[in-house]
């Protein structure tokens, strides 16, 4: 399972933790990692694990990690593309899925899209990605309890998943804060 919950980087909770991939510019804000942080953690993981971390990782991993917001495969493309110098976008899924694997970049199913990832998860760690509608930031933590009651009820289902992700879309503290919030479609 994949995704955020309330809880905050560095508030020394065992349990979990969480880190933000907002669009704000404000403050209160969580701020995602730095893109040098994501390289470098990139690069231990890929040399510890006797992997290759190719240029166009490197490069895919950098577009995703500078937006602080999920980006799709053809947003990365474009990014990466220059005058004359064209990425396709088949080129990208094919790293994305790589830097997925490593558990360098998450995939928010409900956007198709990536966020980079600075820290590693225990094996098998659930995750809850927090989806804030506003301004589109992601947030993420593990959640113990939530992975806890999941195994129990796939347990008792007999039911054996090949992906665990969860993600809660509503609004974010930052965006409730400032009054930013959607308007509510109109009911006759």
């Amino acid at each position: 399972m994949r995704g955020h919950a309330q809880q905050e980087h560095g508030q020394g909770d065992h349990h979990g933790h969480a880190h933000d991939h907002h669009g704000h510019d404000g403050a209160g804000c969580g701020g995602g990692h730095e893109a040098g942080d994501v390289i470098e953690r990139a690069e231990r993981v890929c040399q510890a694990r006797g992997l290759q971390f190719t240029r166009l990782r490197r490069d895919v991993l950098a577009a995703v990690a500078a937006e602080h917001r999920p980006l799709g495969a053809y947003d990365i493309a474009e990014r990466m593309s220059a005058p004359g110098r064209r990425v396709a976008a088949v080129s990208v899924y094919r790293a994305l899925d790589f830097l997925t694997e490593q558990g360098l970049v998450h995939r928010i199913s409900s956007r198709n899209a990536f966020v980079s990832c600075g820290h590693e998860h225990g094996a098998g760690a659930g995750l809850v990605f927090l989806i804030c509608r506003t301004c589109g930031g992601i947030g993420e933590m593990t959640a113990p309890a939530v992975e806890s009651a999941l195994d129990q009820t796939l347990a008792a289902a007999g039911f054996t998943p090949t992906s665990r992700i969860l993600e809660v879309e509503g609004e974010c503290g930052t965006c409730r804060e400032r009054g930013d919030l959607p308007e509510e479609p109109h009911r006759p």
